[in-house]
């Protein structure tokens, strides 16, 4: 089983503690984000988890209790984008982007270059983020990070309703095809001789003329690499078809993470994010209230992944 922690919230950033209680008590419950009756009950233990994917733009509150996660595998995706409090305002509450610069290259000095994927994404253009102003910011994360990862992963911002809804103070409009275009063009151009490849995320367009191929966050080949060996998994079809990832479990929850972006879709009001982020108990088994008396409790079925029976003489290497 692949763990995925979590696309809906920044666990790593804002519910750690709650995350390794859920370690120790050996299991996790998750809400039907459709029927908040219906809970799963997911095993969490190291015999049925082949590698646990996080996903965060902030690292830190998780960097020094990574030794309670020793018999598990795992990597980070780990997002660091050019934009202001206008855009991310809780994420630079207390902060700056250089704080969680250097918590990334912390966290790759700890772990390993190719278990930290850096996020550029999503790209949004608007009256103040230009594709010109994206090559000078690109420029500069790009010089401090290069060497603490393998792999650089965009995507442009999708503006669905309620994308739309919070971000329309920042007045950010559709990104055209030939912007794309020209911004995968620009950032392939800058990454040249700086040993890192850039893939897409998400998206329909096919960049495979500037060096750019459709990625996957939950992505076989790097955990193959994680987990040294070759295994067993299919495509995850409760994703998008243009979502490159393969199965996995997420024990995330939506409108828990106080982050606060205003393009983010795993939040449906800031306000809503930031009153169930006040009423987080780490010692619950939900990463979000208690269980209701009326809900029904199943146990999901879960394996570990079929390894190849070739996995014996599987070699690892370093990606790219």
């Amino acid at each position: 089983m692949i763990l995925s922690v979590s696309r809906r919230t920044d666990i790593p950033a804002f519910y750690s503690e709650w995350f390794f209680n859920r370690i120790n008590a050996g299991f996790v419950d998750v809400i039907n984000p459709f029927n908040a009756k219906q809970i799963s009950r997911i095993k969490l233990n190291p015999e049925v988890i082949d590698c646990i994917v996080f996903w965060t733009k902030d690292a830190a509150p998780m960097i020094e209790h990574l030794d309670k996660l020793k018999n598990y595998k795992y990597y980070f995706q780990f997002t660091i984008t050019p934009y202001d409090e206008d855009v991310e305002p809780g994420l630079l509450k207390n902060q700056s982007k250089n704080d969680i610069v250097r918590t990334f290259q912390k966290l790759s000095n700890k772990i390993g270059k190719d278990k930290v994927i850096w996020r550029y994404d999503p790209i949004l253009l608007s009256r103040t983020h230009s594709v010109d102003w994206h090559f000078e910011q690109f420029i500069y994360y790009l010089e401090k990070l290069a060497p603490f990862t393998n792999r650089c992963v965009i995507s442009f911002l999708d503006l669905y309703a309620k994308t739309k809804h919070n971000t329309q103070p920042l007045g950010i409009r559709e990104i055209t095809e030939f912007e794309m275009k020209e911004l995968a063009q620009g950032f392939s151009e800058i990454a040249q001789g700086k040993n890192i490849e850039i893939q897409s995320c998400s998206e329909r367009i096919d960049l495979e003329n500037y060096g750019i191929k459709h990625g996957a966050c939950i992505d076989k080949e790097i955990i193959e690499n994680v987990i040294g060996a070759k295994v067993l998994i299919e495509k995850d079809k409760n994703q998008r078809q243009e979502c490159g990832c393969m199965t996995s479990i997420d024990i995330g929850q939506y409108d828990t993470c106080v982050h606060l972006c205003a393009y983010c879709y795993a939040n449906f009001r800031p306000n809503i994010a930031a009153a169930n982020f006040k009423n987080h108990n780490p010692k619950s088994s939900l990463l979000l209230g208690e269980i209701r008396q009326d809900a029904k409790i199943t146990e999901r079925k879960i394996a570990p992944l079929q390894k190849i029976k070739a996995s014996a003489n599987f070699e690892q290497t370093t990606l790219f």
